[in-house]
């Protein structure tokens, strides 16, 4: 008999995305870190007397994040998690408990409230002084897009009636008085968040990743895209590396600071040959190039709308000028970093995709993988522009629905003609291109599974029956889910991974429920059973 495996399991499906194994296959076999066979016979042959044995309904190769910020949802989780509430009346309770059972700490921070709980999405610094009087107040919002503060935070930074707003952000005012009224938008929270709130040290950070580790890999997720590297995350994804710590496979996008030059690409050079570590990898960098749509800073072709059936003089920002975006995406492409741009407006996405054109034209194809995430308002014009290029489209699926902040921030916003346009992922395959999918966690939910059947419903699926949300973007559940996993794969430069084939490395999802069978079943009524990370079982349900 063959050297026994570890770990034998059998399913009523397993999912392979190998074309070269087409035919069903209904068992996987690992022995440490490797598949070492594909099949029923052949997983049979390597059983021994010591071999575990686990069943399912199907298995997956990991489901791989192609856009997730794991630190800085770990460190919300840690400390003010308001992601999993729903209105003012329980963010207010939930920080007033939580500050009276932290009376030492200096500030409140963490993150999570939705805009479409306040009017025009903007919270006030009274309802906050309201239950924390005496500390400062920094909480960044659900997209991370922007903050609510308190007057004692408004305090500290010196912000008044006559502090002006940055050039990359705006201060949320009172119209009559000019007074903070307690919301920061874009550059004017990060801006306050980097001078003021005090940094986390190494060990938080490193507390924070393997809080978010846990928490994806109970979802099936073995490998993720970090979206926003900073060298203090770096150093504690590195540390954790260096100590067997990160269990999962990590690609760093080292964040590009859009208040400097072309002058940063030697330090990032400089980050990638140092800061890497067994499964971290900081091989890629991200670029912003715009805002979001519910506080008018994703960037338009054409002004947005006044929401009342007339049109304003505002095309939102963009946070790297286009000539530059294109000189900075050329100039990573030559030190062959791979791109990961943000573009939320139809203007941006259309300036990422001349900027990776213009890397193209300069130094010819490559396979460094750009990708451009977000993609809610795309021209189509620019949808056979993906394939021709090589860019990867990096889906927020979950996004792709009716919901208060679609409805009432985003379509009036837009006007009926462009909204019709957003998220266009059924089209994007129809030209070709290749879809990798990310969560964007803590902004969305990190599960897979519903991010998976609000791309093939286009409804929430807490809401099951309701009218869906440009339907005919929808994606068939096979598409999803090789997103979700062989796709994503694919950007991250993890060709070990995504495929299930004998010599692989040994990540799965397993779950209770065969989403293949052809029944009316959906992703959300199956659950995760086992992540197994490199052969190891990281989650076992």
């Amino acid at each position: 008999m063959p050297q026994p495996a570890d770990l034998v399991v059998r399913a009523a499906r397993v999912v392979t995305w190998d074309p070269d194994r087409p035919d069903p296959v209904t068992a996987v076999a690992v022995r440490g870190d490797r598949i070492v066979a594909i099949g029923a016979e052949e997983a049979a042959a390597v059983t021994g007397p010591r071999t575990e044995v686990v069943t399912g309904g199907m298995v997956l190769p990991g489901f791989q994040d192609a856009h997730v910020h794991a630190p800085f949802a770990g460190h919300d989780l840690l400390r003010v998690w308001l992601h999993d509430l729903e209105g003012r009346d329980a963010y207010l309770a939930h920080l007033a408990g939580y500050a009276a059972a932290h009376p030492d700490a200096a500030w409140i921070v963490g993150g999570g409230w939705a805009m479409e709980h306040f009017p025009g999405g903007t919270p006030t610094k009274e309802d906050l002084d309201a239950v924390v009087p005496d500390r400062p107040v920094f909480l960044f919002n659900r997209d991370v897009h922007g903050a609510w503060v308190n007057s004692r935070a408004l305090a500290v930074a010196g912000i008044d009636r006559h502090t002006p707003d940055p050039a990359d952000g705006r201060i949320e005012r009172d119209p009559l008085t000019g007074d903070p009224t307690g919301t920061l938008h874009e550059g004017a929270a990060y801006t306050f968040n980097d001078r003021f709130v005090p940094r986390p040290g190494r060990a938080d950070w490193e507390e924070a990743i393997l809080v978010a580790q846990r928490h994806l890999h109970s979802l099936g997720i073995t490998g993720w895209q970090d979206a926003w590297v900073t060298p203090d995350t770096q150093a504690a994804y590195q540390s954790l590396a260096k100590n067997g710590e990160l269990t999962a496979r990590v690609v760093g996008a080292l964040w590009w600071d859009r208040h400097r030059g072309l002058e940063q690409v030697d330090e990032l050079v400089h980050r990638r040959a140092t800061g890497g570590a067994g499964g971290f990898h900081p091989t890629s960098v991200k670029i912003m190039a715009d805002g979001v749509m519910e506080n008018y800073t994703g960037a338009l072709l054409e002004p947005y709308c006044d929401g009342c059936g007339g049109q304003t003089d505002n095309r939102g920002l963009s946070y790297v000028d286009r000539d530059l975006l294109v000189r900075a995406v050329t100039a990573l492409d030559d030190e062959g970093f791979q791109v990961h741009m943000h573009a939320i407006g139809d203007r941006a996405v259309r300036d990422c995709l001349d900027a990776v054109a213009a890397a193209r034209a300069a130094h010819g194809p490559n396979d460094l993988r750009h990708h451009i995430a977000h993609l809610q308002l795309v021209q189509p014009a620019d949808l056979p522009r993906f394939a021709e290029l090589g860019v990867v489209a990096n889906c927020q699926a979950y996004w792709a629905q009716s919901e208060p902040q679609m409805d009432e921030l985003t379509v009036p916003f837009l006007g009926e003609e462009r909204a019709r346009l957003q998220f266009p992922f059924a089209d994007l395959v129809r030209h070709g291109a290749l879809l990798a999918m990310g969560s964007d966690w803590a902004v969305t939910t990190a599960d897979p599974l519903p991010q998976v059947e609000v791309a093939v419903t286009r409804t929430d699926p807490s809401r099951r029956g309701s009218p869906p949300f440009l339907p005919h973007q929808a994606l068939d559940v096979a598409t999803a889910l090789r997103a979700f996993t062989a796709g994503s794969a694919f950007v991250n430069h993890d060709d070990d991974a995504g495929v299930l084939r004998v010599g692989a490395r040994a990540d799965l999802a397993v779950l209770d429920t065969d989403l293949l069978d052809g029944t009316d079943v959906l992703p959300t009524d199956a659950r995760v059973t086992l992540t197994v990370a490199s052969g190891r079982v990281v989650h076992r349900s």
